[in-house]
């Protein structure tokens, strides 16, 4: 892995539809790792951005009577504005109807082709338009796209094919050599198996007879590039490939290449393949994380039609309109493990709000700071040199910055996360162990503002690692505890020291929960069936009435 410099991408995203929650956890999952680099003090340079060529688009555009520019600039909107809200620090948004982009795969093509190592030829085979790939009669899965199980249609055109064959036992060499190049490990093996059959050559055009929106050959003007040659691209043409040398000197190879398990062949044998023809070095990492799922099924355009309303999980837009944009981030984060399949659902999400968010760290930061508020009028009582109560407490936190560190720099952020989150136990632990509301009331000042001290320092470093996660959340809390502006974006060198808060600095009042409780339908209702069943109260005395024992007497009648 590179160690001066941090270049992370996410696949650039089709613009067919509206992002749904794969889009949003690929995107905020570079979003972590690009702030934890920063942190680390790392240059880090973030790229995302939109795939706008291919048949699909086309298609679209018709269907909408509109160009297929128009469809872009119109669904792209959809995209810049979620990131927007998702607080996504990308360095760069790359479209591949860019110009700059548009030449640097035309420049890639003439090199590849003046080398010989593109070629015409006739194609015959069967071809998936939603994928838009060409597949072998044995790439079938009971006469249907091998990806997305759906019909793919016989198809006999003349077109362009680079010679990736020739490039198959260099790329099987470099995958055995360098174990870090696919991660997770299971997908290295994957690919590993993909390329114990003989590789062909790739189809990297469409006549304009049958689809006219995309780049241009720059020597067939009645061909267009094929959508995945061109998209792959973006990796170096927005970090400079023959328009800026020293930018793309500085940046690449690039650090990860994170990408949905789905796209595995194109990530790790087109492309790999395309950088060797073009004499480059290969990125250090490309990892593919797992699926979101509901119910068992991928999330996405595809699954989500087929859902009833009822069934479908909540969208990114839908999940931060409803509790905010640091609680899905941390949601997305915590929840999966990265290169695993994970359950999506509202009510798991509820529950690990509840207990990671409001109980611990929320209460922890509502004690805290009251009773400084209440009890040293809001300034931070002095440092005093930590002793043997504070020692789980310091080794909790010391090991929750190693934990941080280590995955962001190894992609265990799950792992880490729930490393943070017990340091907030340990916090939590430790104040009720020391009982400062006893200390309250015993008068004892001194040891009250020890207490709460290396509390507030405990907050002070939770508050910074989880600062990538949740930056929104996380700079609220460290103004709450009086950190400086200039202070406020935090440096991990800063985080596993102690005793760093100033004495007396002044808090700012917490005037609300940093993260109130989600009441869900059912707490809400068992709440009532507990109200509902109390005792009723006693039946007052009143004047003007009788007793039982005189109703007892009485006669009634009725006619």
């Amino acid at each position: 892995m590179n160690h001066d410099h941090f270049y992370v991408t996410t696949p650039i995203y089709y613009v067919n539809d509206k992002p749904h929650i794969g889009h949003a956890y690929t995107t905020i999952l570079a979003d972590v790792l690009a702030r934890g680099n920063r942190m680390l003090g790392k240059p880090t340079y973030f790229l995302t951005g939109t795939d706008e060529h291919g048949l699909k688009v086309q298609q679209a555009a018709q269907k909408n009577n509109t160009t297929p520019l128009e469809h872009c600039n119109r669904t792209v909107i959809r995209f810049k504005e979620l990131w927007q809200k998702l607080e996504i620090t990308n360095d760069y948004f790359i479209r591949t109807t860019e110009e700059r982009h548009e030449r640097v795969v035309q420049e890639i093509l003439t090199d590849l082709h003046d080398k010989g190592l593109i070629y015409s030829a006739d194609y015959e085979g069967w071809y998936c338009i939603p994928c838009e790939r060409f597949f072998t009669e044995k790439d079938l899965q009971e006469g249907c796209c091998p990806d997305c199980h759906r019909k793919v249609e016989p198809l006999v055109e003349k077109n362009y094919f680079f010679k990736m064959s020739q490039f198959q036992k260099p790329l099987i060499d470099y995958i055995e050599s360098h174990p870090d190049f696919i991660q997770p490990a299971h997908r290295r093996q994957e690919t590993l198996g993909f390329l114990q059959k003989p590789l062909g050559d790739l189809c990297i055009s469409r006549p304009k007879s049958r689809l006219s929106w995309g780049i241009d050959l720059p020597f067939d003007d009645q061909y267009v590039t094929y959508v995945w040659f061109d998209a792959l691209v973006n990796y170096i043409s927005a970090v400079g490939y023959k328009t800026d040398e020293e930018q793309f000197r500085r940046w690449w190879p690039a650090s990860y290449h994170l990408i949905g398990k789905d796209i595995l062949t194109t990530h790790t044998v087109y492309w790999p393949t395309m950088l060797m023809a073009l004499g480059l070095e290969l990125p250090k990492a490309i990892f593919a994380h797992g699926w979101w799922l509901s119910q068992g099924s991928k999330v996405s355009k595809t699954a989500l039609a087929g859902m009833t309303a009822a069934a479908k999980p909540a969208s990114p837009m839908d999940m931060i309109e409803s509790y905010g944009v640091d609680a899905l981030r941390y949601y997305l984060m915590a929840a999966m493990s990265l290169g695993q399949d994970t359950e999506f659902s509202e009510e798991a999400f509820i529950l690990k709000f509840n207990s990671d968010l409001a109980n611990d760290l929320g209460n922890l930061t509502s004690r805290a700071v009251k009773m400084i508020e209440k009890n040293f009028a809001g300034k931070l009582p002095p440092a005093s040199e930590p002793g043997e109560e504070e020692a789980a407490l310091i080794a909790a936190c010391q090991h929750a910055v190693k934990a941080m560190q280590n995955g962001i720099e190894n992609m265990q952020l799950d792992r880490c996360i729930t490393d943070v989150i017990a340091a907030v136990r340990e916090g939590n632990r430790y104040f009720d162990l020391q009982k400062p509301w006893a200390l309250v009331k015993e008068g004892n000042q001194e040891k009250l503002g020890k207490v709460l001290r290396n509390t507030t320092e405990c907050l002070r470093i939770v508050s910074g690692l989880l600062y990538p996660v949740m930056p929104g959340k996380m700079t609220e809390l460290r103004r709450i505890l009086g950190i400086p502006q200039d202070k406020l974006v935090p440096e991990m060198q800063n985080l596993g020291k102690w005793n760093i808060l100033p004495d007396g600095g002044a808090l700012n009042p917490l005037e609300t929960p940093l993260f109130p409780r989600i009441e869900t339908a059912k707490a809400k209702f068992d709440a009532s069936v507990k109200q509902a069943a109390k005792p009723a109260a006693a039946t007052p005395i009143l004047p003007n009435v009788i007793s039982i024992e005189d109703f007892a007497k009485v006669s009634l009648k009725t006619a």
